[in-house]
């Protein structure tokens, strides 16, 4: 087939979307994929990829890592998970979507390849997946785009992720929480079980989990893999942590002189106590693989990610943060008390299969009531069990199904209160309301 702009190339993969709409998904497998790869000739193995799996803070950690490595000269591509406005979002080359041409000369390859394909002609006797084929497309445009490094965030856990198919040069494992948990398991150590699974041997391997049961069972997969593991909390301590509205700033006291001799004054454009973490753990790993400390602090200076603490200004202020679990949620709820102490209106969706009590009891501290939506069409949701959460905590709701006609209600709350508008619970959601805020 023969593609035009990205929105062509959407089309065609929107075929294969059968994994992220559906509550049961068909079966997680690798052998898909790794088929996949043999097909067009391993193209991410022609350049150094750095792999990164966690809960919460990878595609923030992620993308501060890729700016390090385009900071020090390197063409980076950059493959993260979910976009906000438009697909090419996944796909960035040297801290910008991927252009045009790149991106449909690929689509171009890799439809040409499918058509010539049979769905039996894979394993399990299923075609790939929307995911897998948008996986694979990124690692072509990486290729295409003589990419030096590749950042590459995984999708949904990460032992079976279609991601899981590189060979990194080193294997980064962010915070662990409770989270899908119908598909990865319903305690921490499972969960740590199900993202440690992208460790491989004589991989160095870098983690700020902090929970000792997600420690332990990262711990112990590294040594079977016989791989060095460094644990943030270990090597680093952070002190005097600052956000404002224009970013974060703190010190970075090491632990470990071997990796920087002085501390290290991280300031990054991303809001929140959280990214103070991200960006000394991208700055241990990139230090690990030999960027200097002006490279480091250049990269994570000029690394930014949309829908994480975004504040939009305008009538009325728009924050976005597609926090979706409870630990994050209430990190998220301590930034917003921080910079917004007088309080705001309150817009909150989630996916099915996504807690909202634990949520909700974590945005109790900031709000009084909540508007509560769907998080857009694209997955599943359930906003009458939402809406029920929040009024077990003792919040006061005003439901409203239709996510535009919720988003618009919100706005011109916010506006009338004079109060900023929080929108979270979903990147979905941030998504939806992105289009209305930036078309304003």
């Amino acid at each position: 087939m023969i593609f035009s702009d990205p929105g062509e190339v959407y089309g065609y993969l929107d075929r294969f979307l059968n994994f992220e709409r559906r509550l049961e998904p068909r079966e997680y497998r690798l052998d898909r994929m790794s088929a996949l790869k043999e097909m067009f000739g391993s193209p991410d193995e022609a350049y150094r990829v750095v792999h990164v799996a966690g809960s919460k803070g990878k595609g923030s950690t992620a993308t501060m890592i890729a700016s390090i490595i385009t900071e020090a000269g390197g063409r980076t591509g950059l493959y993260t998970s979910p976009h906000l406005l438009s697909f090419t979002e996944r796909i960035a080359v040297g801290g910008a979507p991927v252009d045009d041409e790149t991106l449909c000369a690929c689509a171009r390859e890799l439809s040409e390849r499918m058509e010539r394909e049979a769905p039996e002609d894979f394993p399990g006797g299923e075609a790939p997946t929307y995911f897998e084929l948008l996986t694979m497309l990124g690692f072509l445009c990486f290729r295409a785009a003589g990419c030096t490094d590749a950042v590459i965030e995984v999708g949904l856990g990460g032992r079976l992720d279609s991601t899981n198919v590189v060979s990194p040069a080193a294997c980064v494992i962010t915070p662990i929480e409770l989270e899908h948990t119908e598909l990865l398991g319903d305690t921490i150590a499972k969960i740590a079980f199900e993202k440690a699974g992208i460790i491989k041997p004589g991989v160095p391997v870098f983690t700020s989990a902090s929970r000792p049961e997600a420690l332990a069972v990262i711990g112990a997969k590294a040594a079977e893999c016989g791989s060095a593991i460094t644990a943030l909390d270990d090597a680093v301590e952070l002190a005097d942590c600052q956000i404002s509205a224009s970013g974060t700033r703190a010190t970075a006291l090491w632990r470990d002189a071997s990796l920087f001799d002085a501390p290290l004054e991280i300031r990054t454009p991303m809001i929140g106590r959280v990214q103070a973490r991200n960006a000394a753990l991208a700055a241990v790993v990139a230090r690990s693989l030999g960027y200097s400390r002006e490279a480091i602090l250049g990269g994570i200076a000029k690394a930014s990610l949309r829908a994480r603490f975004e504040i939009i200004p305008g009538d009325p202020v728009v924050i976005l943060d597609g926090a979706h679990t409870a630990d994050s949620v209430r990190s998220c709820v301590d930034d917003f008390s921080s910079l917004f102490p007088g309080g705001g209106v309150l817009l909150f969706g989630c996916a099915k299969g996504k807690p909202p009590r634990p949520m909700a009891a974590a945005l109790r501290s900031a709000f009084s009531e909540a508007i509560v939506t769907r998080p857009g069409t694209f997955k599943e949701s359930d906003p009458e069990e939402t809406a029920g959460a929040f009024e077990a905590e003792g919040l006061g709701v005003r439901r409203i199904d239709d996510t535009g006609e919720a988003i618009r209600a919100a706005i011109e709350r916010a506006s009338r209160e004079r109060l900023p508008l929080l929108v979270t619970g979903s990147f979905y959601l941030c998504a939806a309301a992105a289009a209305v805020v930036d078309a304003r």
